[in-house]
């Protein structure tokens, strides 16, 4: 169990670096989960398992969620990202169009 932790470590300060702008250093316009598994050289079922042993990663992953919802939002709604596209990504996020019909 230290090794698994001591590479929980390592992950840690790497997942804060992502977030520290290291996915736009890497080319990223928002972070994301997949981003992030590169970023830190694991796999995403990896990320979500060492999620579910660190209240501090989970807060990590948690955070590359809120702010790519946020970046969607702002930058689709400013046009500088493509609207059908953040819309698409948005509905990761619980975000959907619905059309309601009433027949009465």
């Amino acid at each position: 169990m230290k090794g698994r932790k001591s590479n929980l470590d390592t992950r840690l300060v790497k997942a804060r670096g992502y977030l520290n702008k290291g996915y736009k250093e890497n080319g990223g316009l928002i972070p994301s989960v997949s981003g992030l598994s590169l970023y830190i050289g694991c796999s995403r079922s990896s990320l979500y398992n060492y999620a579910n042993e660190s209240e501090e990663f989970n807060d990590l992953l948690e955070t590359v969620k809120a702010i790519q919802e946020n970046e969607l939002i702002n930058k689709g709604l400013s046009g500088e990202f493509n609207a059908t596209i953040a819309k698409l990504m948005l509905a990761n996020h619980g975000y959907s169009h619905k059309h309601q019909v009433d027949l009465n």
